[in-house]
């Protein structure tokens, strides 16, 4: 049971997560979505620690200063990583290689590092996933192959499948609120010399502003703080498949609110989508292999 409601928290995150798109597009013109990630990561951070510091949980003791600095690098390096191979290669690619790669990576490094194989369930759920990732950006009319985007991607599906996989080492000494505090903190002070090259006038604007605080506070504080929450009690590597829901979410949004149209290949994408989640998330045994013990 508790490994059901620890789903329950990864899969509200990554709903959070998929709202960041549509939040974007309510953001003044001109504004750079590198400079978007980092104004992100900084108003989350502040509203982390001024959380954590009203509840009296703060603590500089006992912390592992080289996992906190690996796991907010990670976090860090997120953000250019995958805003520039959007940048290159256009949404879908970029969006499919970065998201679709992540649950495939996490597998991998959970497995070389701690020598836990992912059960029959989990490579179930991520086929489904990543082919419905394809199949929901398969009628996007600009594809760009690009060598370098698709890189980027790549990387940027690395560093948050690392992110996923340190945080959860954090997570045993420490609670999931003080962990994405530190770490997001940490890695906005990372990213603050971008916000010297960029224009940030836009964000004096009432909808720059709106934007910023809405993505800071519920697409990351509190989305992040959901993450961590049910990371606790959820492998690495099916929290990951399990964040699959953003593009899902992202796609449901751009129909329903934006007015945008969907292909018969697109549904059936997110159809698939809905398949990967449910062989994760319905059955009470498919997350005992995935428990800590």
């Amino acid at each position: 049971m508790k490994g059901n409601f620890s789903a329950v928290f990864v899969l509200l995150a990554a709903v959070l997560w998929g709202t960041t798109g549509t939040a974007q597009s309510y953001a003044p013109d001109g504004t750079h979505p590198v400079v978007f990630g980092t104004i992100r990561l900084a108003i989350g951070g502040l509203f982390l620690l001024l959380y954590v510091g009203f509840q009296g949980k703060w603590s500089v003791h006992n912390w592992p200063v080289k996992t906190v600095f690996l796991a907010a690098l990670c976090m860090a390096f997120y953000q250019p990583f995958f805003f520039s191979a959007v940048s290159l290669t256009g949404i879908a690619v970029g969006t499919v290689i970065a998201i679709g790669s992540a649950p495939v990576i996490a597998g991998i490094l959970e497995w070389s590092f701690y020598r836990r194989t992912p059960q029959k369930n989990w490579w179930a759920a991520t086929g489904l996933a990543i082919g419905g990732c394809i199949l929901l950006f398969a009628n996007q009319d600009s594809v760009q192959i690009d060598p370098l985007g698709i890189g980027l991607a790549l990387l940027a599906g690395a560093s948050f499948a690392g992110y996923t996989l340190v945080s959860k080492q954090l997570l045993i000494t420490h609670t999931p609120d003080t962990v994405v505090a530190v770490v997001f903190t940490l890695s906005a002070l990372f990213l603050l010399p971008l916000l010297l090259v960029y224009d940030l006038s836009w964000i004096t604007q009432v909808n720059g502003l709106a934007t910023s605080i809405y993505i800071g506070i519920f697409a990351t504080a509190i989305a992040y703080l959901l993450f961590a929450t049910g990371l606790k009690n959820v492998q690495a590597s099916t929290a990951v498949t399990l964040s699959l829901a953003e593009p899902l979410t992202a796609a449901l949004l751009g129909v329903f609110l934006i007015g945008e149209s969907l292909s018969i290949l697109s549904w059936t994408g997110v159809g698939l989508l809905f398949g990967a989640i449910l062989v994760l998330s319905i059955k009470p045994h498919s997350f005992k292999p995935f428990l800590n013990t």
